[in-house]
């Protein structure tokens, strides 16, 4: 299931406060700053810092 892009326009990191990319390929929102990856389930974000993946910079 595709992320709805106007939820993607308003969602942030919720520890840096900065705006999101999508991976569309691994369905995750990319933190680049934070260095976290937000998983996506059916659709919805899953904006927790405890269940975001650690990335590499």
């Amino acid at each position: 299931m595709e992320l709805n892009k106007n939820l993607l326009s308003m969602l942030v990191c919720p520890l840096s406060k900065e705006k999101l990319i999508y991976d569309q390929e691994n369905n995750e929102l990319i933190a680049k700053k934070s260095g976290l990856a937000y998983p996506v389930k059916d659709g919805i974000p899953i904006m927790l810092p405890d269940e975001a993946r650690k990335i590499k910079e």
